[in-house]
């Protein structure tokens, strides 16, 4: 009989739950962006690139998946009824590093190229609805001025990758090499080996 391992104990893990999903300033611009939009838009807390932003010919530009892995925005504000993207939001310091700068121009591109605007709010500023409303207004008159973004509605054949079903990792485009779908394509997760997730294609 295959021995078993004790559960965890509590007082050994190394796992905490943290006692706030979001800082004090965080909170505070939460509320406020619940007074400002009230049930215009739906309101998403800490929202990774990833959920947001998919790679188009995976096969071709797996490598760009590194550029918004592990990068999310503070808010993301999304029309109620379908849960699109409407605008994101980020609190930004006043003084950044480098890297961080050209991490910042990277995401605000990325936002841009699809017309989503992307609003910046300084950390450490007093913040009220009329001084929220400004920033919204600057990043929607900024998104107007952007070359439009272009239509997605009739991707191309392999445009668009699922996100693996088992983990929620992206998904790159394979082949059956054997088996009775031998020379079939299909979606498998790029952690395979070690996650088995996959879509079929019929």
């Amino acid at each position: 009989m295959p021995e078993t391992k004790p559960p965890i104990d509590k007082l050994d893990s190394p796992f905490r739950l943290r006692e706030h999903l979001l800082s004090v300033p965080e909170i505070s611009i939460f509320r406020l962006l619940k007074e400002m939009v009230e049930d215009r838009y739906f309101i998403c807390p800490k929202v990774a690139l990833s959920d947001i932003f998919t790679i188009v010919r995976p096969n071709e530009n797996v490598h760009f998946y590194n550029k918004i892995f592990r990068k999310h925005v503070d808010f993301l504000l999304c029309y109620p009824k379908s849960l699109k993207p409407a605008i994101a939001v980020e609190i930004v310091k006043s003084t950044r590093r480098t890297s961080t700068r050209a991490r910042d121009q990277f995401v605000e591109e990325l936002f841009l190229a699809e017309g989503i605007p992307l609003v910046h709010i300084p950390l450490g500023e007093t913040y009220d609805v009329p001084f929220l409303a400004n920033l919204f207004k600057i990043a929607v008159m900024k998104t107007k001025d952007a070359p439009q973004p272009p239509n997605h509605s009739n991707p191309s054949p392999g445009d668009s990758v699922p996100m693996c079903p088992a983990c929620g990792k992206m998904m790159v485009l394979r082949i059956h090499r054997d088996g009775p779908r031998a020379g079939k394509k299909y979606y498998g997760c790029m952690d395979s080996p070690s996650c088995k997730g996959i879509v079929s294609i019929e």
